[in-house]
């Protein structure tokens, strides 16, 4: 296969110096019949960039780059297993595709750089999570993203039950307790001594779940954990969790009575206020800035301090484009929109910010601060 699936952002050939570089963004249908129509339009956007290529390379290069696109074009595994978008880069060394969960518009380029705002703008909304399921005498782990989650498949000598997990040290007899009631107090028959036991058992049970999923899972990966479970066991989870990733929003209900598609638009609907108030912060963050000398919406300043690696943070508008190119020293030179090839001084900037290890985000115009096309909190002035 000439050409390689990845599902990580960014990938390090968009670090490449050496082009031409070539851009393609389709929108996609997940079935049939809509699905048939996704190759044809594929090729049209291919027959652009080769016509495109024939201007700027050899012959012998042409075809070259062009071999994973027309391998692409005829995979018809990969047609029938598109979601809402595909994004294809290439270059003289290697090609990547992306398949997308959200819109992209269609959009073909042969350029000095790669057009990289869409598939920021895709990755940034994407946060990953775990999903931990909950009651008194198991649990259940997922991870997933906005676009859906896996069951977590543990391995078979991983003690997962209360039994499994205590053991000999389990209060007998265990199961003469019943059931939490609606007041949160557990109900207990004949064996109401052993109510302080098995309180503890619990407390021991939760202990050792929290210290797994955290050193096995949420440290490893960084990705938050949402907690699924009765209203009664949140507090008592959290009470004792040492793990940091664990969020104060969770879902509060029994597993047992959620399907699968209620879970995940519950997690959606966390992890997309997340993303709105870490939005917010970084908006509220750059006014900060700005009024300290460490932030700036001037374009030509900004691209200067990505060049010297001054910028920790930058916001660009999603859907604008700035014809022109980033000099090697930083400077910038504007070009005329109409040609059909120039680069755009906003992804120039997006691909220098992260290759200095800063941080991209790429916004709607109404979510940008001051209606500004760009704007860059800096590390130090």
């Amino acid at each position: 296969m000439l050409y390689e699936i990845v599902h990580q952002f960014p990938d390090d050939m968009i670090f490449e110096e050496k082009g031409p570089f070539i851009s393609l963004y389709q929108p996609t249908h997940k079935h049939f019949p809509e699905n048939k129509q996704d190759p044809i339009v594929f090729k049209n956007l291919i027959r652009k960039i080769e016509q495109s290529l024939q201007k700027k390379a050899e012959k012998r290069l042409v075809i070259s780059i062009m071999k994973p696109f027309y391998e692409l074009e005829e995979d018809k595994d990969f047609w029938n297993t598109t979601s809402t978008g595909i994004a294809v880069l290439a270059s003289q060394n290697k090609c990547i595709v992306y398949k997308l969960h959200s819109m992209v518009k269609e959009f073909a380029v042969v350029a000095d750089s790669f057009h990289i705002k869409p598939l920021i703008k895709a990755f940034q909304g994407m946060e990953c999570y775990h999903l931990l399921t909950l009651s008194r005498d198991n649990f259940t782990l997922y991870e997933g993203n906005r676009y859906g989650f896996t069951e977590v498949k543990l391995e078979p000598d991983v003690p997962s039950t209360l039994k499994d997990v205590l053991g000999d040290q389990l209060t007998e007899p265990y199961l003469g307790s019943g059931s939490f009631g609606g007041g949160g107090s557990p109900i207990y028959y004949e064996q109401g001594g052993k109510e302080e036991e098995i309180g503890k058992d619990t407390e021991k049970y939760f202990r050792y779940i929290d210290r797994f999923i955290f050193e096995k899972y949420s440290k490893p990966s960084k990705s938050s954990l949402i907690l699924v479970s009765l209203k009664e066991y949140h507090a008592v989870f959290k009470q004792i969790s040492h793990n940091s990733y664990l969020l104060d929003q969770g879902i509060n209900a029994s597993y047992s009575t959620l399907d699968v598609k209620d879970m995940a638009s519950k997690a959606i609907e966390i992890i997309e206020n997340i993303n709105l108030k870490k939005t917010e912060k970084i908006v509220q963050s750059y006014a900060k800035a700005e009024a300290e000398s460490l932030g700036s919406s001037d374009i030509a300043q900004v691209a200067k301090a990505a060049y010297e690696s001054r910028v920790e943070t930058v916001l660009i508008e999603a859907d604008k484009i700035v014809p022109g190119r980033i000099h090697d020293n930083g400077a910038i030179t504007f070009d005329d929109i109409d040609h059909p090839d120039i680069d755009d001084i906003l992804d120039d900037l997006a691909v220098l910010v992260l290759k200095r290890k800063g941080n991209v985000m790429v916004l709607s115009k109404d979510k940008m601060p001051q209606a500004a096309v760009v704007a860059a909190i800096y590390r130090y002035r």
